[in-house]
Parts: C-alpha cells; sequence; structure tokens
C-alpha cells in the first residue's frame, strides 16, 4: 500500500473522532503543495523498426491540398514548434536520414542534427539549403505561405501538416508522416504502439473525483510569459490527465495569452504546468510567483508548480504514453 492510499485510510478511521480530516477522493488533494519536476526515463523515442526500406516514389496530399511527390528520403529536414515531426520520423527508424529539425526536437539522439530554427519560428534558409534535403516535412506553426515557397525553392518536395495537437491524433498524425516517407507499415505499428501506450498511461490515472484546474504557462524570462487556453495542444494534454484546462475553462478564446492579473486571477489553477527550461529562467517557482496574478490563486499560494523537459511535454509524438505518465505522477503525486 503506497503511502498516499495509507493516508487516506487512516484519515477515513480517524474521522470518526477527530474533526478537520478529510480524503479528497483516489488522486488526492489539489491543496498539495510544492515544486515536482516530471521525469521521462527515455526522451529518445523508441525506433518501431532498424532503418526500414521506404517504398517510393509516393504522392501524397498535404495539409493545405497540395499534391507532393516524394521520390528520396535520404536527407530529411524536420520544422516545427513542437518536434512532433523529427520525433516521429526517429521513430520510424529513419532517424539516420534526419539532417536538419527544429529547435523543440531537442532529445538526446537529436542533438547532433543541425538546429535550422534557432530563433525559434524563425527558419534560416540558407541552413536548411546547405543541407541538400530531399525532403522538408513542416507545418503552419512554423512561418508562412511565404516561407513554404522559399523552402520549396530549396526543396521539391514540401510535405505540410497540420499544425493542431492533441491526444487523440497522435496516432492519425503519426501514420500521415510514415505514409509521406514511404514507410506505411512501420507507421501503422508505431501509432498502434503509442496509442496503447497512451491508452494504458490514462487508464492506469490515479485522478480524484473533482478534476483540479491545470494551468499551463509559456515562459521565456519575466519578458515572455504566456498563459495557454483552446487549441493549444496542452488544453488536450490536460484534458487526458483528467483535469481541467484552467485557461479554458476561465474563457480564453485564444491559444496564448499573455499572462496578466485579470487572466490569471480568473483561471484560478491549482496548478501551474511548464517546461523546465522555461521554469528556469524566471528562477524557478519562487520567480514564477512575481508574475502578475500568479499569488492570488490556489497555485500560487501554495507554490504547486509541475515542470518538464521542454521538448517532451508537448511533443505529441511516439513518446506521448509516457509523457503522460509522468506527468500524473508528478500532478497527483508528488511525495511518493
Amino acid at each position: 500500500m503506497t503511502r498516499r492510499r495509507l493516508a487516506v485510510v487512516l484519515c477515513t478511521l480517524a474521522a470518526l473522532t477527530v474533526a478537520g480530516c478529510s480524503a479528497d477522493g483516489p488522486g488526492g488533494s489539489a491543496e498539495q503543495k510544492g515544486h515536482s519536476t516530471a521525469i521521462v526515463a527515455n526522451l529518445d523515442p523508441e525506433p518501431i523498426a532498424p532503418n526500414p526500406t521506404p517504398q517510393l516514389p509516393v504522392t501524397v496530399r498535404g495539409f493545405d491540398g497540395t499534391e507532393v511527390t516524394v521520390t528520396d528520403v535520404s536527407r530529411i529536414v524536420a520544422i516545427d514548434l513542437y518536434g512532433t515531426l523529427a520525433q516521429t520520423v526517429y521513430g520510424l527508424g529513419l532517424g539516420d536520414n534526419l539532417v536538419g529539425r527544429s529547435t523543440a526536437a531537442s532529445f538526446p539522439a537529436v542533438q547532433d542534427v543541425p538546429n535550422v530554427t534557432a530563433g525559434g519560428q524563425s527558419v534560416n534558409i540558407e541552413a536548411v539549403a546547405a543541407l541538400r534535403p530531399t525532403v522538408i516535412l513542416t507545418d503552419a506553426s512554423i512561418g508562412d505561405a511565404t516561407l513554404r515557397d522559399q523552402l520549396k525553392a530549396v526543396s521539391g518536395a514540401v510535405v505540410l501538416f497540420d499544425s493542431n495537437r492533441t491526444v487523440d491524433g497522435v496516432g492519425p498524425y503519426i501514420e500521415s508522416v510514415a505514409i509521406a516517407l514511404g514507410v506505411p507499415t512501420e507507421g501503422r505499428k508505431l501509432a498502434e504502439r503509442t496509442t496503447q501506450e497512451i491508452d494504458a498511461a490514462i487508464e492506469g490515472i490515479d485522478k480524484p473525483d473533482k478534476p483540479i484546474r491545470v494551468a499551463f504557462v509559456y515562459l521565456r524570462g519575466t519578458s515572455v510569459a504566456f498563459l495557454a487556453g483552446p487549441g493549444s495542444g496542452a488544453d488536450s494534454l490536460i484534458a487526458a490527465l483528467g483535469a481541467e484546462d484552467a485557461g479554458t475553462a476561465s474563457g480564453l478564446t485564444s491559444q496564448f495569452v499573455p499572462v496578466n492579473s485579470e487572466a490569471m486571477i480568473a483561471a484560478a489553477p491549482d496548478v501551474f504546468l511548464t517546461m523546465s527550461k522555461g521554469l528556469e529562467t524566471v528562477g524557478g517557482p519562487e520567480g514564477l510567483e512575481k508574475l502578475p496574478g500568479v499569488g492570488q490563486t490556489p497555485a500560487g499560494r501554495n507554490q504547486r508548480v509541475v515542470d518538464m523537459d521542454d521538448g517532451a511535454i508537448l511533443s505529441f509524438g511516439p513518446s506521448t504514453g509516457h509523457v503522460l505518465a509522468a506527468l500524473a505522477d508528478a500532478i497527483y503525486h508528488p511525495a511518493e
């Protein structure tokens, strides 16, 4: 029996004679305090197969409706704001073919792969051209139509994917990338394995009877602080954890809004969820308290902050099941 379950049992027995002792259901109380880091044991996605042989050429229709014929995947550049595409390429067993990545794709196995978006969403076209890509995978989270035209000038095969990220969409997303790279069989297998891991993680979450409110905040120093709302991806992640997305519940209509006192107090989160490096840039949990409105929230009063590796938390790729399991432990059972 875990310490948490033992505490609930003892508290229930003591309630017969001692006033003020209460249990908050299977997942504990929203009034837990302190800072927790959610840790994924292996940040590298596990390849579904070693160096599969792509069946090419293949013609696919990108998210923009453009038909693209892919004839060669020996030199892949994968760039998006979440790191999903590079993680998926690696998970399909084509990691050796990855020659360019975006900042968000920061898992250990690709540390030596050139980063062509060192400025976040700003793509260095000259750096991409120098890599001589045979196919470029991207989405609307990086740049605009003008940038995509520039990428097409570098490589005739530019496949655009949906920029929306949801937990339910992970499996289909993996399969769509696999089809574009000529490895549909590996894509089906990877999607099936990932979906099973996601389902197992969600089934194993020991949630409280009353959903807690979780606010995802994006931080890059005190001058860059955003609260996530509907469509951010974080909302889907939080819902999968059995919690309530604080930004959405407070009435936000944008994916991200600048942190201000009014928005933060209205969100009233029980837990702040953020990226590890982002949290470091504000000086840790103590620095987060200095942001507008944070001290007036339950999470701020309890210093309740959960962080996770920047490249993992919103990756929505083959490691999603492990991400969910680690976050659930850190949010619901921080002291275990």
